[in-house]
């Protein structure tokens, strides 16, 4: 099964992934755009986390897929809380070349439009480091999220500290944006 976008596919990751997955996982100009602090990452210990994927419900995590081209990243659902309905998402798009074409704002969408069309949740959010100006702008400019807050000084990056942006959409504010999308077309 995969949860198909506009361009994209959201689909299971797999072994034969692991490949690009270990490359990703050990590209520290992709990681210093990303939350959370990373190490580097044996094939082996990636491996074990893909294993592991199947045994964890409350966090859903996708390939993104571009047809005639494969895999170009990855796509989450993390956190899920089924009795409040809320999730955090984030992605990331791990070829450099492929940033900024637009697949960004189609994976956005196709999650939104499946976690709130398909799972019935209500909330999701994201965070995002503040120097990381192309996701802010694809978020806030061409999607439905809002700015919810900042937290001051949160990372440690390129030795500084940096805020991290605290992002949001609910579910009524991705049904209203679906139909003044399709009011435009």
């Amino acid at each position: 099964m995969s949860i198909r976008g506009q361009r994209i596919l959201l689909r299971a990751l797999e072994l034969e992934d692991l490949p690009l997955l270990h490359q990703w996982s050990n590209d520290e100009e992709l990681w210093s755009l990303l939350g959370g602090w990373h190490f580097p990452t044996s094939c082996e210990a990636q491996r074990n986390w893909l294993l592991g994927l199947p045994k964890d419900p409350l966090n859903q995590r996708f390939g993104i897929e571009v047809p005639g081209y494969g895999l170009i990243g990855t796509a989450n659902l993390v956190g899920i809380d089924w009795k409040n309905r809320t999730a955090e998402h984030g992605m990331m798009i791990g070829d450099s070349a492929l940033r900024g074409q637009g697949y960004g704002t189609d994976v956005i969408a196709t999650v939104m439009r499946y976690a709130f069309d398909e799972l019935g949740l209500s909330r999701l959010w994201t965070t995002i480091i503040e120097y990381n100006a192309p996701s802010l702008a694809t978020y806030t400019r061409k999607t439905p999220w809002v700015i919810e807050g900042v937290q001051r000084q949160w990372y440690y990056r390129k030795g500084q500290r940096w805020d991290r942006v605290l992002l949001g959409v609910t579910a009524q504010e991705y049904r209203d944006w679906q139909v003044a999308r399709e009011n435009n077309q």
